[in-house]
């Protein structure tokens, strides 16, 4: 489904070059759940803003279902980003002056004229409430990002995610800033997803405790990828309390 094809990608720090990623080639297969792992600063999150064009490789290319994607005019990929891929991040990103209900409409009121919205928000607030109880949330609709704890702020991140429905789910570290309770909920509400919505999943963590809930598991070294992680097992049963521990 999301091919990456010999990828190179270059930061300059000050007078120096960092080369992050050098000729990386990753397939991501349809509705699979897969896990890239690796030390810090080995461009994991990188890769996953290459996949999502948050940003563009110096060299190589993007494919999404055999079309070229990252050199699309950049109103494509403005599309791209609201309506094929959701993104969750280790840092939630909510906006402190909106509820929960509407932080997770934000891809909606982005991705459609004014006139459009007024038309269609009726729908889209019931698909925001829909998500919001899919994920636990449904008794924190008005709650502000403060009022909340971090495990209920990665879930309204979530139901972010998911509002455009998007084929392709990016997840950056998700757990990240989490307690080992609250990140193992995170990770088997994102499996449960992946199993019930078919959406394909790439988590980047550098938390091997929760990768055995994805289907597979890759490594990232020298700015490449292996075939699989040496010592690292997918695909077994992950066993954490259930959501509402959150």
């Amino acid at each position: 489904m999301l091919v990456a094809q010999n990828l190179h990608k270059t930061y300059r720090r000050h007078a120096v070059q960092v080369q992050v990623l050098n000729g990386l080639n990753l397939e991501v297969r349809a509705g699979e759940f897969l896990s890239v792992v690796g030390a810090s600063g080995s461009g994991k999150s990188t890769l996953l803003h290459l996949l999502g064009t948050l940003d563009a490789p110096d060299a190589g290319q993007i494919l999404l279902e055999g079309r070229r994607i990252d050199n699309l005019p950049a109103h494509e990929r403005d599309l791209l980003r609201n309506r094929t891929f959701g993104y969750i991040f280790q840092f939630y990103h909510l906006l402190p002056e909106f509820n929960t209900l509407d932080n997770v409409l934000m891809p909606a009121y982005v991705g459609h004229s004014l006139f459009n919205w007024w038309q269609t928000r009726s729908q889209w607030r019931r698909r925001a409430e829909d998500l919001l109880k899919k994920v636990g949330l449904g008794h924190r609709l008005k709650h502000r990002p403060r009022e909340l704890s971090g495990g209920e702020m990665q879930r309204t991140a979530i139901a972010r995610a998911l509002l455009m429905n998007p084929r392709v789910l990016l997840a950056d570290e998700p757990t990240g800033n989490l307690d080992a309770e609250a990140g193992g909920d995170i990770v088997r509400l994102l499996r449960e997803l992946n199993r019930e919505e078919r959406i394909t999943i790439v988590m980047v963590t550098h938390n091997l405790d929760i990768v055995s809930a994805t289907d597979r598991v890759v490594r990232m070294v020298n700015g490449t990828v292996t075939d699989d992680a040496p010592g690292v097992r997918a695909g077994q049963n992950f066993q954490q309390p259930r959501l509402a521990a959150v």
